[in-house]
């Protein structure tokens, strides 16, 4: 991992500064409402409904805040919990009619706390602010996301590999046959890699890495959940993989792709690797590439 510069972390913290400040993140009555942001924040998050494990995973809160903060809205008379209808071991956070008022209510003075900041705008420099927080909140998801190297066996690589398999199904005209998906053997251990990717702790991408000859790896089943495309989270699976390779002494990595996959062609171009004859007999290929790796990739 590079290191990261003082200069971009002074940047990026003087807008934190600037930022919470202008919202009033800092203020203990946030909107004039009478309780602080996080507060806010979790009865916006409970919405319909929304089992307190969950809302953790969610908001990155420990245990003890989240439950302190529920028990405040409760004494507020905005949110009852109790046991899930469909299993009593899940605690359940619901808002009561009085909480959905308020939430109601939070998003109207939000609203107009956004439309305040705007207002100084002209047309041009507000679509301007807007591509900018898109941009930033793209890039501090993928920076948020983790690629962890993970047997080809455990639940999650099986998981992933279960979402990859409906993807394409759904893609390929002529459909997709599940025995085509490598076995946890060939990705595990000294045979090859498998790299899941986390967002909140939950799987959103995966790929494989296989050695089915002497000095050669294959890169298999380059996937992303539809709820993390478009962040840029394929080309840092690849480069993991292709990194997983180097370490195993390999200087050539290969893989094919379907006719359909557009954009995963012009993905593996962008990343330096060129179009080859066919060197396997995979029925659902229609292009081959190949990369050859140096000790720096």
């Amino acid at each position: 991992m590079e290191r990261v510069s003082s200069e971009h972390v002074t940047a990026l913290r003087r807008f934190n500064r600037y930022f919470t400040r202008r919202i009033g993140a800092l203020d203990d009555h946030y909107l004039g409402r009478g309780r602080p942001l996080g507060e806010a924040r979790l009865l916006y998050e409970i919405g319909d409904g929304a089992p307190l494990r969950e809302l953790r995973g969610r908001l990155g809160l420990d245990a003890g805040y989240l439950s302190r903060m529920t028990r405040a809205l409760q004494a507020q008379g905005l949110v009852r919990v109790g046991v899930h209808p469909d299993d009593s071991r899940v605690r359940l956070a619901e808002l009561t009619p009085a909480g959905r008022i308020e939430v109601d209510e939070q998003n109207r003075l939000a609203d107009a706390l956004a439309e305040s900041l705007l207002a100084g705008l002209t047309d041009e420099q507000r679509a301007e602010l807007t591509g900018a927080l898109g941009t930033a909140r793209r890039l501090l998801r993928l920076a948020a996301i983790t690629v962890e190297h993970v047997d080809g066996g455990c639940a999650d690589a099986r998981t992933c590999l279960d979402a990859y398999a409906a993807d394409i199904d759904a893609r390929f005209p002529e459909g997709f046959d599940r025995a085509a998906l490598v076995r946890p053997e060939e990705v595990s251990h000294d045979a090859g890699a498998f790299l899941v990717a986390y967002e909140e702790g939950r799987p959103v991408g995966c790929g494989a890495l296989r050695t089915p000859e002497a000095g050669v790896g294959e890169i298999r089943h380059v996937w992303v959940h539809a709820d993390a495309r478009r962040l840029g989270l394929a080309r840092r699976i690849l480069d993991g993989l292709e990194r997983q390779a180097v370490a195993r002494g390999l200087l050539v990595v290969r893989l094919d792709t379907h006719a359909v996959l557009t954009e995963a062609q012009a993905m593996y171009r962008a990343c330096g690797y060129a179009e080859i004859p066919r060197y396997d007999d995979n029925v659902y290929a229609a292009h081959w590439f190949e990369k050859r790796l140096s000790v720096t990739t």
